[in-house]
C-alpha cells in the first residue's frame, strides 16, 4: 500500500478529526451520567457502572460486523452510517427519560456505541494511512488530542446539564413522601432530554455534511481475503489488544468513579458538580499530553515513551490510594497526563506491518475496548463490598501490564512478513 503526505489529505484529516471531537465529547458525558442515573434510578455502584458496560460492550460485540461492513462499503459509508446510528441512540433517551426505565437508558447507550464503533473502526486506521507511515503515531496523537478536547468539554457540559450546583442530601430525599419522591426522580430523569436530543441533531447534520466531502479511497492490497483468525499468528497484535483492554479499562474505571471517589473524601463544600471538574482536569491533562505527544513522538522511541507513561500512571494511582483529601483526588486526576499517548502508541505498535491485515487488526483492537465495559463493574463490585479506595487497585494492575507490553510484549522475534491467503 502506498501512502504519502499530500494536500489532498488535509480536508479528509480535518473531517475525521472533527468526528473524533464529537464522539469523544458524547462518550465522556457518560462519566457524569453515572452519578446522575445512580440517583435518578436509585442504583448501587455496580448497577450504575453498567452505563459503561452497555456503551463499551457495544464496541466489543459490533467491532467485527462493523469491520466487515467497512470492507464492503468503504470508509465514507461507515462514517455516515455511524453518525446516523448514534443519532438514533441519542433520540432513544427521550422515551427513557419519560419512563425512567434504566434498561432503556442502557439500550440507548448501546445503540450510540454501535454508531461510535462504526466511526472509530473507520477513523483510526484511516488517519494512520493518510500520510507517511513513520509518522502514523504522531498523526494519531494529534487526532487523539482533538478528540481529547471533546472529552474535556464532555464532563463539564454534562455536569452543567445533569448535576445540581448544590447537592440534595439523601436525608432530604428520604424525607419526601411517596408522591414527592416520585416527582423528584422523574424530574431528575428529564434532565437528560436536552443534551441528548441536541446531540442527535448534531449527528444528523454531520452525516449530511460528510456525505458531500470528497474522501480519498484507501485500499490495502489483498484485504478482501483476510480473516480475523489469521491475526493470532502475530503475537504483538494479540498482546497489544490486551494492552488496549487494560488501558481503556483503567481510564474508564478511574473517570467513572472519580466523582464518587472525590465525594468519599468528605471535603467541605465539594458538591457533585464541583467534583466533576476533576474529570475535566483529567481530560484536560489528556489533551495537553496528546498535543505534546504529537511533537514528542517524532523524537522519542514510542515504546520507551509508553513505558514512562504507564509506570507514571501506575505510581500516581498508587499514591492516590495511599493519601487522602485534595492531594489524593488531584493525584488521581493527574493520571490523565500519563494515559494521554497510550492509545495511539498501543494502536500503532499493534497493527505495525500488518499490511492487508490492517483493517482486521483494527477491528481486533477496537474489540479490546471492551475493557471499558468490564473494568468499571469490577471496580463497582469491589467498591460495594470493600470500599471505593480498594477498587482503584484494579487500574494499578492494568497499568502494570502496559509496562510489560512496552518493554517486551510489542517485540517480534523476526520481521513480520504478511502472506495473504488465496481467496476462493
Amino acid at each position: 500500500m502506498k501512502s504519502t503526505s499530500a494536500p489532498r489529505f488535509v480536508v479528509p484529516l480535518l473531517a475525521v478529526m472533527s468526528l473524533m471531537f464529537i464522539w469523544n465529547l458524547s462518550r465522556n458525558i457518560n462519566d457524569v451520567l453515572i452519578p446522575h442515573l445512580k440517583r435518578a434510578c436509585q442504583l448501587t455502584d455496580l448497577q450504575s457502572s453498567l452505563v459503561q458496560s452497555a456503551f463499551f460492550g457495544g464496541y466489543f460485540l459490533l467491532a467485527l460486523p462493523v469491520g466487515q461492513f467497512i470492507r464492503r462499503f468503504g470508509y465514507r459509508a461507515g462514517m455516515v452510517t455511524g453518525l446516523l446510528t448514534a443519532a438514533a441512540g441519542a433520540l432513544l433517551f427521550f422515551p427513557a427519560a419519560e419512563t425512567r426505565y434504566y434498561p432503556l437508558f442502557l439500550t440507548a447507550l448501546f445503540i450510540m456505541a454501535a454508531g461510535f464503533t462504526l466511526l472509530e473502526v473507520t477513523a483510526t486506521p484511516y488517519i494512520s494511512v493518510l500520510g507517511a507511515p513513520e509518522r502514523a503515531s504522531s498523526r494519531l496523537s494529534l487526532a487523539a488530542a482533538v478528540g481529547s478536547l471533546g472529552a474535556t468539554l464532555g464532563p463539564y457540559l454534562g455536569a452543567r446539564f445533569l448535576l445540581h450546583a448544590e447537592d440534595i442530601p439523601e436525608t432530604a430525599i428520604r424525607a419526601y413522601n411517596t408522591v414527592e419522591r416520585a416527582a423528584f426522580f422523574n424530574a431528575e430523569a428529564q434532565l437528560v432530554k436536552l443534551p441528548y436530543l441536541s446531540l442527535a441533531v448534531l449527528f444528523g447534520v454531520l452525516a449530511v455534511a460528510l456525505w458531500f466531502i470528497k474522501l480519498p479511497s484507501i485500499q490495502e492490497k489483498g484485504e478482501s481475503a483476510v480473516r480475523l483468525v489469521h491475526l493470532f499468528r502475530f503475537r504483538h497484535t494479540v498482546l497489544g489488544a490486551l494492552g488496549v483492554f487494560c488501558y481503556l479499562g483503567a481510564e474508564v474505571g478511574i473517570v467513572s468513579f472519580l466523582i464518587r471517589y472525590a465525594k468519599s473524601q468528605q471535603l467541605p463544600g465539594l458538591t457533585e458538580q464541583k467534583a466533576a471538574l476533576f474529570i475535566t482536569l483529567f481530560m484536560g491533562l489528556v489533551l495537553v499530553g496528546r498535543l505534546a505527544g504529537a511533537w514528542v513522538l517524532q523524537r522519542i522511541d514510542p515504546p520507551r515513551l509508553l513505558t514512562v507513561c504507564a509506570a507514571g500512571a501506575m505510581l500516581l494511582v498508587t499514591a492516590s490510594v495511599l493519601t487522602s483529601g485534595y492531594v489524593s483526588v488531584y493525584l488521581l486526576a493527574c493520571v490523565g497526563l500519563g494515559t494521554s499517548v497510550m492509545y495511539p502508541i498501543l494502536f500503532t505498535l499493534s497493527i505495525k506491518n500488518l499490511g492487508a491485515y490492517t483493517k482486521s487488526g483494527s477491528s481486533l483492537i477496537i474489540m479490546s475496548i471492551v475493557g471499558g465495559a468490564i473494568v468499571p463493574p469490577l471496580m463497582g463490585l469491589i467498591s460495594d463490598a470493600q470500599g471505593i479506595r480498594l477498587a482503584f487497585t484494579v487500574p494499578v494492575l492494568c497499568y502494570a501490564y502496559i509496562v510489560y507490553y512496552s518493554l517486551r510484549g510489542h517485540v517480534t522475534a523476526t520481521p513480520i512478513r504478511v502472506e495473504v491467503p488465496a481467496s476462493g
